[in-house]
């Protein structure tokens, strides 16, 4: 609910706070007082079109500030907000504020955090309907018409929104299933040759090395076994040092006895035999190592090379041939098992598509009764209204299949027909200002509690009729002011007799200054302008005592 209004340095008015009440308020005045400027300066704060043109003469900035209740909790503002970063505090009111400077530039804020004027359009969508004779918003969007007729209807789309995203959802996941297998499919002859290729190798996770090693150790032998063997006849053999060393120890043994100084010698060459045999058993231990078959060498090397050639073919390192055969080969059983696949998700994409087409119809079937009982409740509200030649209905239509979505698969409009044999056309379409606004009375009063915004105006809706016609509108107004908070700028006093509250637009000049100033009316003063609006310029007595029965009527 709109709760404040502050203006400053708008065309005419200087300096103007208003506070506005629930329930039904008027703004009344003669012609040219400055009502459009008020619209104008709220336009403003709610994300119009920023035009220089608004800026009081003199002064370099206008400013704008609208003040809401905090909305209900599951309102759409909050969500804008959220969405673009502002989170004002729980139970705080929206300010909204808007400054424009003479040169053209202007400046958006919510709660004093800067935002762009888009967000204050749809925030200001949100929150309030100025319905006048160049609306274009609010129940004239057939984009909000469909959600206006479900909420009408009380249709519950749980069962629709969840079957279409499981639809969707198989729809997803057999499109991938596809690209997988179409992928996979141009790829079959390339991994069922890999894979054969790869299994016939078997290569192994660290054979490369492996190889590598046995490789450079036979490599090795072969280059030191000229060596070895001249080492090993040196040692041993029956003219090898090991034979000759023995010998002399054995002779030697004869005349150990004979001097202590030979009993010494022979305790060396016992030494010397026994590191000599240790000797000899390792040379061959080393030679046993170190010997390499040429055939076995030229298998390993053949091998290392086949190893590596392979993986330079698959550009993975040799080590990791052997994951890769593994992957290969999975991908390969994947497609081989890919169309068993694809087919499942087929028969699951029919069976929700049908699961969805059904609760889908069924919505529809609810929308077209729903719209039959809105249709019937908006012709009773014309007639009273001076509009009992028009007629009104709900079109529901399906849409093409690639229009489906979580909402069903209908479209949905108000439409109008306005003389008898005229054709129907949308709402938007509506020539007469005064009779679409109306019209949208009419339609609001059928739709009652039925969403839109909690703060609704209209602007001269009772142009160009009086009467009973503006007692009806009075009287629907009040009614709608019930559940929405109410502005109404109005030059009729049946319809100014309903306000729970009265606002006078008047035009003052103090001979070279002129400003438009609004002054909240007593009971007294409510009465007065009243007779003004039935009498004109003279207030006559027969005016007031009027005036005082319209106030009492109501």
């Amino acid at each position: 609910m709109l709760t404040s209004l502050s203006i400053r340095n708008v065309v005419l008015i200087e300096a103007l706070d208003l506070e506005f009440g629930a329930g039904l308020s008027v703004l009344t005045g003669e012609t040219g007082a400055g009502k459009s400027i008020l619209l104008d300066s709220l336009g403003l704060a709610l994300g119009a079109r920023a035009d220089s043109g608004l800026v009081r003469a003199g002064e370099a900035q206008a400013s704008v500030a609208a003040t809401f209740d905090p909305p209900a909790h599951d309102h759409r503002a909050w969500a804008l907000l959220a969405e673009n970063g502002i989170e004002p505090e729980p139970g705080e009111s929206l300010l909204i504020r808007r400054t424009l400077k003479a040169d053209g530039g202007s400046r958006a804020f919510v709660n004093d955090q800067a935002c762009s004027a888009a967000l204050l359009r749809e925030l200001g969508g949100a929150l309030v309907e100025i319905h006048g004779q160049h609306d274009d918003r609010g129940l004239l969007n057939p984009r909000g018409h469909r959600a206006l007729l479900d909420a009408y209807g009380r249709s519950d789309l749980a069962a629709v929104t969840q079957a279409h995203a499981a639809w969707r959802d198989a729809v997803d996941r057999l499109a991938q299933a596809r690209a997988t297998l179409d992928n996979a499919t141009r790829d079959r002859d390339y991994l069922a040759h890999a894979v054969e290729e790869l299994s016939r190798f078997a290569p192994e996770p660290g054979e490369e090395a492996t190889l590598a090693d046995e490789r450079a150790a036979m490599q090795k032998g072969a280059r030191l076994s000229d060596d070895l063997s001249a080492v090993a006849e040196c040692l041993t053999g029956s003219d090898g040092g090991l034979a000759q060393l023995r010998q002399a120890a054995r002779r030697l043994d004869r005349i150990a006895g004979e001097h202590p100084a030979l009993a010494e010698v022979l305790a060396s060459l016992d030494r010397a035999v026994i590191e000599a045999g240790e000797a000899e058993d390792r040379l061959a231990e080393a030679a046993e190592a170190l010997s390499f078959d040429p055939a076995r060498l030229d298998t390993i090397e053949t091998r290392l090379f086949d190893l590596r050639g392979l993986a330079r073919k698959h550009q993975v390192q040799p080590d990791d041939l052997a994951a890769l055969a593994q992957d290969m080969a999975a991908r390969l059983a994947a497609i081989e098992g890919g169309e068993e696949h694809v087919a499942a998700l087929e028969a699951e994409v029919v069976n929700k598509a049908a699961v969805y087409r059904s609760a889908a119809q069924a919505l529809s079937a609810e929308r077209q009764m729903a719209a039959g009982r809105l249709d019937a409740a908006v012709a009773a509200e014309l007639a009273p209204l001076k509009l009992d030649a028009a007629r009104f209905r709900t079109v529901v239509a399906p849409l093409d299949e690639g229009q489906w979505g979580p909402q069903g698969m209908d479209r949905v409009e108000f439409e109008i027909s306005t003389n008898p044999g005229a054709p129907f056309a949308p709402l938007v379409k509506i020539a007469s200002g005064g009779e679409l606004s109306r019209f949208i009375l009419a339609l609001k009063v059928a739709l009652a509690e039925q969403g839109g915004a909690d703060t609704l105006i209209f602007d001269e809706i009772d142009r160009g009729v009086g009467g009973a016609v503006a007692s009806a509108i009075g009287e629907r107004l009040a009614r709608l002011a019930r559940t929405n908070q109410i502005l109404v700028v109005t030059h009729s006093p049946q319809v100014a007799a309903r306000g729970a509250g009265h606002m006078l637009i008047a035009k003052s000049s103090d001979g070279t200054v002129t400003r438009t100033g609004v002054h909240a009316l007593d009971e007294a003063e409510r009465r007065e302008e009243i007779a003004r609006m039935l009498s004109g310029a003279e207030i006559t007595a027969e005016a007031r005592a009027q005036a005082e029965r319209l106030l009492e009527r109501v």
